[in-house]
């Protein structure tokens, strides 16, 4: 069967014309918040539309049998993973909250709230979280992700994707009624903390990825946990920032613990075929 080779530069250019052409054109209609929020969720779902595109025409049936996979392969799930990085979040949360109250913070930021902290449009924040976990996998999973982890060790790759992802969400920062929008309205501080958080948590993502045999569907699960949990505790800002930091100390842990599988490099540039053979093993 012939070998694929992933392209991510070409991917990436498409995904980030096409995202950021619609969240402009939404800045720019501001003014009318349904077509505003109608660019929006167009934007929103061009990484999932790109890396469907990309795959289904590629003409490559390894690449199209692995996609397929990623998306019903329920067996590929090993939920011990799974609850393994929603406890290391939460566990990071808690002593994000305890530290922040060595400086005046307090432990109500724990009690849950009564609402999401933005809204865009009228439209149900609960919805657009749901959107944005379920259909940003279907493009950063579906393809994003393996092409840049095809050419790097599964630690490059995260802290390259992880500053790809953070860079994508940028326009989002302009946009009012958006979560990023609160953030520039608090001050540069946030919106680079916002940035930099991106990296530890990619590392759950990829290390949730990873361990659970690529499958689409488990990184979905802890993406949308990540996002309503965010929201659905009165966590603020500031604790956010320690949040960050703590994280970023138990990403380390997590590395350490996992070096075969962050820096091992057998899967560069055979990433298909060794999945092939992985599921090929377990028949």
């Amino acid at each position: 069967m012939e070998r694929y080779t992933y392209r991510p530069v070409r991917f990436y250019v498409m995904v980030f014309a096409l995202t950021w052409g619609f969240w402009i054109a939404a800045l720019l209609l501001k003014d009318n918040n349904s077509v505003m929020f109608l660019l929006m969720a167009i934007g929103l779902f061009m990484p999932a539309v790109t890396a469907l595109v990309t795959v289904l025409t590629s003409k490559n049936k390894m690449l199209k049998e692995d996609l397929k996979r990623k998306i019903v392969g329920f067996y590929r799930i090993k939920p011990i993973y799974i609850v393994k990085a929603v406890l290391v979040f939460f566990v990071a949360v808690v002593a994000s909250i305890a530290i922040s109250t060595l400086f005046g913070g307090s432990w109500e930021q724990l009690r849950p709230t009564e609402d999401f902290s933005f809204s865009i449009g009228g439209t149900s924040a609960l919805l657009t979280i749901v959107l944005a976990s379920v259909i940003e996998e279907v493009g950063w999973r579906g393809y994003g992700e393996d092409a840049v982890g095809s050419y790097h060790s599964w630690f490059g790759e995260t802290l390259l994707f992880g500053a790809i992802w953070g860079s994508w969400h940028l326009p989002l920062f302009l946009i009012p009624g958006t979560y990023h929008y609160t953030l520039k309205e608090l001050g540069p501080i946030y919106i680079l903390n916002f940035l930099v958080s991106t990296i530890p948590v990619n590392f759950l993502q990829t290390w949730v990825y990873v361990k659970n045999n690529r499958s689409m569907l488990a990184t979905a699960i802890f993406h949308l946990f990540l996002n309503v949990f965010q929201e659905k505790i009165a966590i603020t800002p500031e604790t956010k920032c320690i949040e960050t930091i703590v994280l970023l100390a138990l990403s380390a842990v997590i590395v350490y613990k996992n070096k075969d599988m962050f820096f091992e490099k057998e899967h560069i540039g055979r990433l298909l075929e060794i999945q092939e053979e992985s599921d090929n093993e377990k028949k």
